[in-house]
Parts: C-alpha cells; sequence; structure tokens
C-alpha cells in the first residue's frame, strides 16, 4: 500500500519503498529492487487518479504527476510547504496555488545522442539514461517544440559517436535561443556548419560549449519594463505566468520601499521590475548576469537608479551595516537555501523580506532563523510553475517591528 508521496513526487510505501506513477492509497504489486519498484502493477487505483495527457509519461522523466488529478497535485504542493513550515514549527497563512497552463515551459535542457539513422533527442527516462522521443509533449511551449528538428540536427552534426549532447533551450521574445554543450570542440568547418544551421531553423542565438556561434536576433527577456538579453543559458523562471506570479508577491511585501536591495539578483528578474518604484541594488555572483540586467537597466525608459555588485553571498553575505541602508531586500537563492546571507539580516536592522524559494525546505528552515530574530511570517504564496513535477516554487512576505 503506497501511504505518501515523496518530494520528487513518487509514491512511497510503508516500507520505504519507492513506488513511481503511484498515489497515496492505492495497492501496488511488482518486483522491488534496490527499495524501488520500476514497473508497479496498480491492482486498486485511487479516484484521484486520470489518464496521463502525455503518450510519453509512461516511459519519459521529464513529468512525474501526470497520473494524478490537478486537484490533487495542487493539494499536495501546498502540503508540501505546510509541512516543512510545521518541521520548524511555523505556520502561516498559504495562498491558493497559482500553477502554470500545460504547454507553457519557456526553458528546458534536452538530451541529444547520435544514432545510426540520425539523432534521437529528448528527455531522460524515468530513473534511466536512456533518451526518450517526445513529439507530442504536454509540457513544453509550441515554440521550443518547433525547436526539435534543429535540436536533432545539432545533435547529428555536433555530437561524439558514444556521447550525449545537452541543449538548453529558452524562449525569447525573438525566437529560441539554444545552448550546447558536451559537444565536439569548434573547428572553422562547424562553426560554418552550425551558423548555417542556425539561419536554416531561424534560432535567434546559438552558443557551443559557452561561446556564442551566431546571434540572429538578440533573445531578449521582459523584465517589467526592461528588455534583457540573457547569458547563453542563463536562470530564467521557467514560464511568464511563474515570473508574474513570483514578481507580484515579491512587488506586494516592499511596496513604498525607497531602497530595496535584491540579493541574488540574477539578470534582473525582480530588480528591473522593483525598479520602476524604487531605487534596487542588485548583488550577484555571476558577472555576465548583472552586465545583461544592467544593460537592460540602461536600455529602458522610466526606471529608478540601479546598482549593482557582484558578489558570492554564500562567501561574503551582505553585512548589517550595508544592510542598514535599505528599506527592504528581496532573497531569491538556488535549492541550497541562503543561510549565511540569512544570518546577516537577522542580525540586520532590515524590517522587510520578500522570500522567494524553491525549496520549501531550505526555505523553512531558513525562515525559521530569520522568526527566531523577530520577524513573523505573514503569508506564503505557492506556485507551480513546474506542472507535472515534485518541484514546489513559493513567495513569503516576512515582516517585523523597526529596528534601530
Amino acid at each position: 500500500m503506497v501511504v505518501r508521496l515523496n518530494l520528487r513526487g513518487e509514491g512511497v510505501t510503508a516500507e520505504g519503498v519507492t513506488v513511481p506513477c503511484a498515489l497515496p492509497g492505492e495497492e501496488v504489486a511488482g518486483e522491488a529492487e534496490e527499495g524501488r519498484i520500476a514497473a508497479p502493477r496498480i491492482l486498486a487505483p485511487v479516484p484521484d487518479r486520470v489518464r496521463a495527457p502525455c503518450p510519453h509519461f509512461a516511459r519519459c522523466g521529464g513529468c512525474t504527476l501526470q497520473h494524478a488529478r490537478d486537484g490533487f497535485v495542487a493539494s499536495w504542493k501546498t502540503d508540501v510547504v505546510r509541512a516543512a513550515l510545521a518541521a520548524h514549527g511555523l505556520e502561516a497563512p498559504v495562498q491558493p496555488i497559482l500553477t502554470s497552463p500545460p504547454a507553457s515551459r519557456r526553458r528546458a535542457v534536452l538530451s541529444g545522442r547520435r544514432t545510426k539513422s540520425g539523432a534521437l533527442v529528448g528527455f531522460h527516462a524515468r530513473a534511466s539514461d536512456q533518451v526518450v522521443a517526445i513529439p507530442d509533449c504536454r509540457l513544453l511551449h509550441p515554440d521550443l517544440m518547433a525547436a526539435l528538428p534543429a535540436c536533432a540536427d545539432l545533435t547529428a552534426l555536433g555530437a561524439s559517436r558514444k556521447g550525449e549532447l545537452a541543449l538548453s533551450l529558452t524562449r525569447s521574445e525573438d525566437g529560441v535561443d539554444l545552448a550546447v554543450a558536451e559537444a565536439k570542440t569548434l573547428d572553422d568547418a562547424l562553426r560554418v556548419a552550425l551558423a548555417d544551421l542556425a539561419r536554416r531553423h531561424d534560432l535567434a542565438r546559438l552558443a557551443w560549449n559557452g561561446e556564442i556561434v551566431l546571434t540572429r536576433r538578440p533573445p531578449r527577456q521582459a523584465f517589467g519594463r526592461a528588455h534583457v538579453v540573457t547569458p547563453p543559458g542563463a536562470f530564467l523562471q521557467a514560464t511568464e505566468d511563474g515570473q508574474a506570479a513570483l514578481t507580484a508577491a515579491a512587488l506586494e511585501v516592499v511596496a513604498d520601499g525607497r531602497r530595496i536591495i535584491d540579493l541574488f539578483a540574477g539578470c534582473g528578474t525582480f530588480t528591473l521590475p522593483l525598479a520602476e518604484a524604487a531605487e534596487v541594488h542588485a548583488a550577484e555572483s555571476d558577472a555576465a548576469m548583472l552586465a545583461a540586467l544592467d544593460s537592460g537597466w540602461r536600455g529602458a525608459t522610466g526606471l529608478k537608479r540601479v546598482t549593482h555588485e557582484v558578489r558570492d553571498l554564500f562567501r561574503n553575505p551582505v553585512r548589517p551595516e550595508e544592510l542598514g541602508r535599505f528599506d527592504a531586500a528581496v532573497l531569491d537563492p538556488p535549492r541550497a537555501g541562503a543561510a549565511a546571507q540569512v544570518a546577516q539580516i537577522a542580525a540586520s536592522g532590515l524590517s522587510r523580506l520578500a522570500y522567494v524559494s524553491c525549496n520549501p525546505v531550505t526555505f523553512a528552515r531558513d525562515a525559521k532563523r530569520l522568526c527566531s530574530a523577530g520577524f513573523r511570517l505573514e503569508w506564503v504564496q505557492v506556485v507551480d510553475q513546474f506542472r507535472w513535477s515534485g518541484h514546489v516554487e513559493l513567495a513569503a512576505a516576512l515582516r517585523r517591528d523597526h529596528m534601530a
């Protein structure tokens, strides 16, 4: 009997056996190997089970929860956040989850392998290194789906016979931005062939092993009024809906702040919308992303002053005396959370913080540290932009009375 889902969205029995594609309350059968039933038989399905909309779901590892009713997934992801908070003795009002629609993922990393007949491009199979073709994917935006032939041609051209390409596709305002890694070394002949391929497939930009081969149209992303040409393969919120939801939540928390610091600012997802009403200082460890942010700010109209600094916030967090110059902060760390930076915020006089997280577990840990320093967790907005997966994102409001 499956009793719960793990954080990847897979079923788990009372004995701790992992059962993919199973839901709590279902009776299952199958041979367990190394604590996992790879091909379970569902003996007694629950009412929350539905027919997966994608024909590839049985094999493809791109999604884990297409077999579950949307309402079930929404409730489960909300409960994941509540459970993470409860583990640290915290609770807060949780806003209704905001879920991105199907066919809205604007970035993805696909795998490409050469075959005897050409190339195979897709996601890895579940718990496997095999590649599954995805011609009818229900997850990716149609613009990314239209780029699959380009990915196949790139794989046939640039993959070694036994190697595997990593193909990072990003939808931009100007077309598909494609960055290829783990590929053959560039030489003059390959450079010419790649440029021709980019033109034939109407790619906005093509990068190869970190080097831009051709930019036909600078691939821009809209962050508020600004338009930013992000570096190849740079971090970007997975869907436009997800970006809008997280941005709206962050803006609500820091509204009326005249000077705001954006920590882990990336290419300006939050910095630039914030700059429509406040001066913003952006801190980020990646110099190329900050350069893109700065260029986007300089090219926009009607924005207030934006400054920035290259800074490793894990090793060199912004200190309390520096934070004292700001009315509020936005914090958007990677999955590991921001323990070092949170400790500095806790010791500062900062009274308003918008915390954006892609990991409820590390968020709850950090929120506990902040609440121990006088912050109140006022509300949490759960965002599901990785539809049909176990990933959960959120934005939270943390406030405390002004500290001298």
